[in-house]
């Protein structure tokens, strides 16, 4: 019969981190203090994040070591299985051998416990009280109040208010695991109430949640601000999925012709993905696909440029592809992918050609998610069904050929409390929010007064 599941051992779970700026071929531009333009440096950073974190946003060793603490807490679901799609193969009649790694299988439901984990650990030796985040589908903000209540910080969530109303189960896994959740834009910072003076009615989005968040920070010695995606150390932690991965693909027996992850702000396909993009540098021949929303294209459609990470201004300048800071995302069911910038390190990474981006609109992704429920079993997350999504035209473009693949994605979260996204879709109520061209262009005159990164696209 058949192997299904590839497991690995607890005992060969990776025991240090890769950190892909050792290996990158061009280094990358460095962030900008808000206030001066000028390269922003570790104490311009510790308003926000502790020191021990900083050290790993600059750090260019190729592997950091993680703590035993975070090994033992990393032991509640890790390694994670990869699963061989044989099922979807024979629905689809493809030559291709598809596999996926299933990051669905922690007790929040996704990849983001990966670097909760670490972040919450390095809050609690750094003397920190209380940290504050954002949340968009509300993934990464349960997985942090998940990681908080391990180490008994607190942790106060700013959630992205149509999220917020679409998904009231996040909500309250957040609230059960300790965690206070505030829809955003919200009447509690300066940054929410500028906000809602312009647009009562504002859907929010990760910009206007971040903005919320880190203002809630500055303003108390005991708190910092945790982020779940774009800067490099949260990349950092979350390449224990991927190294895990190509520890079991051996097992398989197999090697990826193509790597695919969903991209928002990029953490899940980073994590997937950095130790490939090393053997890529290294010769090998992978296509590596970051599969983004069509209403939010930032690699598909948005410059490379310096841009803010948050709404009103108060990040450092990151180097990335990006849709303009004051952009505000369609309400799409995939929460977690609507935010206008994307990882500083995989932004160069696209500019370097080591990885392509795509984009998927919203009747597609949930059609495949329905097919992969219908043959695998799992509901996808709707932010995984884009890489699901990408996964079967890659294999149907495999069945065209006529020839073999291998086909490798990240199961970044089940689906199972977004099931009211997939009523609308099977009861005909979702559509498609292409991005017209004139947004992209309001969007980014935003961003035209900014400095330009060498590197620029735009």
């Amino acid at each position: 019969m058949e192997t299904k599941k590839i497991f690995l051992p607890e005992s060969e779970m990776p025991r240090q981190w890769y950190n892909i700026m050792a290996d990158m071929p061009r280094p990358m531009e460095p962030p900008l203090h808000p206030g001066t333009c000028e390269p922003a440096g570790p104490d311009d950073l510790s308003p926000i994040f502790p020191m021990n974190l900083i050290e790993q946003e600059v750090s260019t060793e190729r592997w950091i070591d993680i703590p035993d603490e975070v090994l033992e807490k990393y032991l509640i679901w890790r390694p994670t299985p990869l699963y061989r799609a044989s099922n979807l193969e024979k629905y689809l009649q493809t030559p291709a051998r598809i596999y996926y790694k299933n990051e669905g299988v922690s007790p929040a439901g996704s990849h983001k416990p990966n670097t909760a984990i670490a972040q919450a650990y390095y809050n609690k030796v750094a003397g920190t009280k209380r940290i504050t985040t954002e949340t968009g589908a509300g993934q990464w903000g349960s997985a942090l109040s998940m990681c908080c209540s391990f180490f008994g910080l607190e942790c106060k969530v700013f959630m992205v208010k149509i999220s917020y109303n679409q998904k009231p189960y996040r909500r309250l896994m957040m609230e059960t695991w300790g965690a206070t959740c505030t829809p955003s834009p919200s009447t509690e910072t300066q940054a929410g109430r500028s906000i809602l003076e312009k647009n009562p009615d504002s859907p929010g989005s990760l910009g206007m949640a971040i903005s919320e968040a880190v203002e809630a920070a500055v303003g108390d010695d005991q708190t910092k601000y945790s982020l779940g995606s774009v800067l490099n150390h949260v990349m950092l932690h979350q390449t224990i999925n991927g190294l895990e991965t190509q520890k079991q693909m051996d097992i398989a027996g197999d090697y990826p012709d193509v790597i695919i992850g969903c991209a928002g702000g990029g953490s899940n396909f980073a994590g997937h993905c950095l130790p490939y993009v090393r053997d890529k540098i290294h010769g090998k021949d992978i296509d590596i696909i970051g599969v983004e929303p069509s209403s939010c294209p930032t690699m598909t459609r948005g410059p490379f440029a310096y841009d803010f990470g948050d709404t009103v201004q108060m990040t450092p300048l990151m180097p990335m592809h990006t849709l303009g800071h004051d952009f505000v995302p369609a309400p799409i069911h995939a929460g977690g992918l609507r935010y206008h910038g994307m990882a500083p390190i995989l932004s160069q990474l696209l500019l370097d050609k080591l990885i392509r981006a795509e984009n998927v609109d919203q009747l597609e992704t949930f059609q495949a998610g329905v097919t992969f429920a219908r043959t695998e079993g799992f509901i996808s997350a709707p932010e995984c069904n884009h890489a699901v999504a990408m996964a079967i035209r890659e294999a149907l473009k495999a069945k065209e050929e006529g020839r073999e693949k291998v086909i490798l994605f990240n199961w970044s979260g089940h689906g199972l409390v977004d099931m009211a996204a997939y009523e609308a879709y099977l009861t005909g109520k979702l559509s498609d929010q292409p991005l017209p061209e004139d947004e992209i262009e309001r969007a980014l005159s935003a961003i035209a007064p900014l400095p330009k990164p060498k590197q620029y696209t735009g």
